[in-house]
């Protein structure tokens, strides 16, 4: 490329899709369709100088500092996540957040690591961060992960990559209509699963669910328009029968919606909920929404069997700008609740299935976590200070415009079912 004097970007483009047809499984796709050979946007002279401006150095895994192209990449993409609007969701995770579920199962050299809806492969190099953090053998690593997006499924690659990373597999495809991992007639387990699900998308087939060859759907079939216990099951299933344990990215509405209160009553009585997190808000980009992090595990030790911990950590968050962020302060004090898994006024409580049934299974986390109690451990209001009673106040806000939010898309969803039909 650096000889070549005329029509420089023809010659890149070339040398690229030379080297993604020679490592299909890599780099099938990587290089995107950059218009190289538009000579009004890079002429030949420009192109040549950032050829000889890259030629001064050697940009490998082997000649840069442990991780410096890894986390450059990583920024590359959280600028373009910054800068690409409300399409940023779709594939970037806030990091603060995915750092604190991937601390809360704990990863350990060998483990095998998936993603199902895995866009640029984030919470997949968290995992190798954290193992790295405990002193441990990162390469041992198994990643897997599957992203609908051809585009976004090459960045994940290319990320994996530049991590230095050899034993991983991310698949193109519906998870949910053709799940790229299998183990003749049934799903492979992982012993973790980290996933940001899309949010209640409407277009999925719904018809082949009920019959999933998979068995996926143990709970039952979620509604059209919201697939979100379809994702779900089918990361329930995804989990190793012994050692299996899943950290999902959740909008608050799947704890509480009316629509699904039959699967979510098979969810709590399967006792595979071990923790439901609550969350600040604007933690997804360019979205006011709340978050929650629901944790499952596939065998729960014998003291948190028949136990459910809800953890409320909405003002446990950071602002900066219009996006929110976790300190690890607040990721520490939610470790701690999480290990600790008892009650702390205000902020978690450990609940038995016997309490979440007599809430008709609703997993909405203000019916457990009470911020005001005597010494009986009841709601009280006397001598009740003025910082306690505005708490409650924004705490039954909060859960009214969570209610609202749920209604207003159930609302849209049936708007466009009858324009659909008509």
């Amino acid at each position: 490329m650096r000889t070549t004097v005329k029509d420089v970007g023809q010659t890149i483009r070339d040398a690229m899709r030379a080297l993604e047809t020679a490592n299909p499984d890599r780099l099938d796709g990587i290089f995107g369709g950059a218009p190289w050979t538009n000579k009004s946007r890079l002429p030949d002279a420009t192109l040549r100088n950032l050829l000889e401006h890259f030629s001064k150095h050697t940009l490998s895994l082997a000649h840069v500092p442990e991780d410096e192209l890894g986390v450059g990449y990583e920024f590359l993409i959280k600028k373009f996540a910054d800068d690409s609007g409300h399409t940023a969701q779709e594939f970037y995770t806030n990091r603060t957040v995915v750092h604190l579920m991937v601390q809360m199962l704990d990863p350990q050299a060998g483990d095998s690591v998936y993603d199902p809806t895995c866009g640029t492969g984030g919470m997949l190099i968290s995992t190798i961060d954290q193992v790295k953090r405990n002193g441990c053998e990162y390469r041992t690593l198994r990643l897997y992960g599957q992203e609908r997006n051809h585009m976004t499924a090459a960045i994940a690659r290319m990320n994996l990559v530049l991590h230095g990373l050899e034993d991983f597999a991310i698949a193109r495809g519906d998870t949910l209509d053709r799940p790229a991992f299998t183990d003749r007639d049934s799903l492979r387990t992982f012993d973790i699963v980290l996933a940001n699900p899309p949010y209640s998308i409407k277009q999925w087939n719904r018809d082949a669910w009920q019959s999933d060859a998979w068995g996926r759907n143990f709970l039952g079939t979620p509604p059209q328009g919201r697939a979100d216990y379809a994702f779900f099951q089918h990361i329930l299933r995804s989990m190793h029968p012994q050692t299996g344990r899943c950290a999902i990215l959740f909008p608050h509405g799947v704890l509480f919606r009316k629509e699904e209160a039959d699967m979510r009553r098979s969810l709590v009585e399967s006792d595979l909920v071990e923790c439901v997190l609550g969350l600040g808000s604007n933690l997804f980009y360019n979205s006011p929404m709340e978050a929650c992090v629901v944790i499952c595990r596939s065998r729960k030790v014998e003291a948190r069997q028949g136990r459910v911990l809800f953890i409320d950590a909405v003002n446990e968050v950071a602002r900066e700008r219009a996006q929110s962020f976790l300190k690890p302060a607040h990721q520490a004090r939610i470790l701690n609740a999480y290990h600790t898994f008892a009650d702390d006024i205000g902020f978690a409580h450990s609940a038995s299935l016997e309490e979440i049934a007599a809430q008709d299974y609703s997993l909405s986390i203000r019916l457990f976590v009470k911020h005001t109690l005597n010494g009986n451990g009841q709601p009280t209001a006397d001598r009740v200070s003025l910082p306690t009673l505005w708490a409650e106040w924004e705490q039954s806000g909060r859960a009214f415009w969570q209610e609202m939010d749920d209604l207003v898309e159930m609302l849209d969803g049936l708007v466009e079912e009858e324009a659909s039909n008509e």
